[in-house]
């Protein structure tokens, strides 16, 4: 499955595609600013010839023919690069052409109203800019036209450009960079919250999010998020007391069924039927007893009231008295026990016996049985690095790799040949409580068909 891109990542992508087409519309619009400001200046340079050389006209309109031709040759010479003309009302050239060049150059044609007109043409490979505009020398109409080169406008042009296209590497760098750091420090609370929301579960609802004090979207969604939890909260805690009360509650009806129960299968004189009746009515009712005796222990598990006073115990003593427990389950369904115990040393830890019985009580139970008959349990306790661990393992029918995940989860069974087994699925859930109410770490390793391994890990620290 392809990963999403995170926020960031994305705002960041957004903001320098934003900042290159800014750049980018920015830079075309300085460009024709540029190249419109170039066209200007040079329709500038043309007006103010022709003005001299009108003037010049103006001047020489009194004197002989060869002095007026003399005259503009000059003034054509020295400005333009000789490229003016001037002509009559039927466009014909008026004055001899200063040199060949202008001789040859494709002047555009005059139009028919006179107007000024400023046009673009090319000539020997070059773009040349031509101003042309009708002139009065007494009676008689000419008309003026001068030419200059863009070869100036277009390196000028052509360097703007050059800059523009090396600086956006260089943009888009720093506008990256900057839309990372930006995009960063404005998800930051949104990090915050949730670091705070990943260490929320069922047993900590009582915790809240952190509401960053800006007045923005993020303080809105913090505080709703609160509402929320605090609702979770309340209704979490009204289960766990119905469930607390109700377990309490059911456990002296149920107790009262199988007293009656007992006592009446003391009674000689009843029939077959009815004492296999009141047979399963005792059975049923330990089996419900316990069943409600799991259940008040997780709603007080759930209520954070163990009210256990840890103390030091050895450790080895513990699971020597629950595998003497556990032997004759064991042997009633011809199984070998095998307990290997170092006596040589003293495993010390902070714990409550009772509690620490009742766990590996719990994994030998699960172990005699999920395994076949004859089988083999092992219980091994030893000291590995800055831990001890008392390790329960089995040669049994195993637990596959999708149910592994959740079978601590209350009520849980696993697949169909665990499920013929007798239990409520809440002995896994009890141990995983118990485990860390002492700051052990529980785990699992099982293939199937072959065995299961539990292990409970103590913290060196608890010693």
């Amino acid at each position: 499955m392809k990963r999403p891109w995170s926020i960031s990542l994305r705002l960041t992508l957004w903001f320098g595609g934003i900042f290159f087409l800014g750049w980018l519309l920015f830079g075309a619009a300085m460009w024709w600013n540029l190249h419109h400001t170039l066209v200007n200046e040079r329709y500038g340079t043309l007006a103010r010839r022709e003005e001299r050389l009108e003037k010049l006209l103006l001047a020489d309109r009194n004197r002989n023919v060869a002095e007026r031709m003399q005259d503009f040759a000059g003034f054509a010479s020295a400005t333009g690069h000789g490229l003016c003309e001037i002509l009559d009302e039927q466009g014909r050239p008026a004055y001899p052409v200063p040199r060949g060049e202008a001789q040859y150059f494709p002047w555009p044609q005059v139009k028919d109203s006179g107007a000024e007109q400023f046009e673009q043409v090319g000539a020997a490979g070059e773009s040349w800019w031509v101003l042309g505009r009708p002139f009065s020398l007494g009676s008689e109409k000419l008309y003026v036209m001068d030419a200059a080169p863009e070869a100036d406008n277009r390196v000028v042009l052509d360097r703007f450009l050059t800059g523009l296209l090396a600086s956006i590497p260089l943009l888009l760098l720093i506008s990256s960079a900057g839309g990372y750091f930006l995009s960063r420090r404005a998800l930051l609370p949104v990090d915050r919250i949730s670091a705070s929301a990943r260490t929320i579960s069922i047993t900590n609802l009582s915790q809240r999010l952190p509401v960053p004090r800006t007045g923005d979207e993020l303080q809105r969604l913090s505080e709703t998020c609160n509402a929320m939890l605090e609702r979770l909260e309340g209704a979490v805690s009204r289960i766990r007391q119905f469930t607390a009360d109700a377990s309490h509650d059911l456990r002296g009806p149920v107790s009262f069924m199988r007293t009656v129960a007992e006592v009446a299968l003391r009674n000689p004189k009843i029939d077959a039927d009815s004492r296999a009746s009141f047979g399963e009515i005792v059975s049923e009712s330990e089996n419900a007893a316990a069943l409600l005796e799991n259940l008040l222990t997780l709603a007080r598990a759930d209520a954070e009231r163990a009210d256990v006073a840890l103390v030091t115990l050895d450790l080895r003593h513990v699971v020597e008295e629950a595998c003497e427990v556990a032997q004759p389950l064991a042997a009633e369904r011809q199984h070998t026990l095998l307990v290997d115990l170092d006596s040589s040393r003293n495993y010390r830890v902070m714990g409550d016996f009772a509690s620490l019985r009742r766990l590996f009580w719990i994994l030998l139970d699960n172990a005699v049985k999920y395994t076949p008959s004859p089988g083999r349990i092992e219980v091994g306790l030893s000291c590995c690095a800055d831990e001890l661990v008392v390790a329960v393992r089995d040669n049994g029918i195993g637990i596959s790799e999708e149910d592994l995940p959740r079978i601590f989860d209350r009520f849980y069974r696993a697949d169909p040949s665990r499920g013929q087994v007798e239990g409520n699925g809440l002995g896994l859930s009890i141990a995983k409580w118990i485990a860390e109410m002492h700051r052990a770490r529980l785990s699992v390793a099982s293939v199937v068909h072959s065995g299961t391994t539990f292990e409970i890990a103590f913290p060196a620290d608890a010693e």
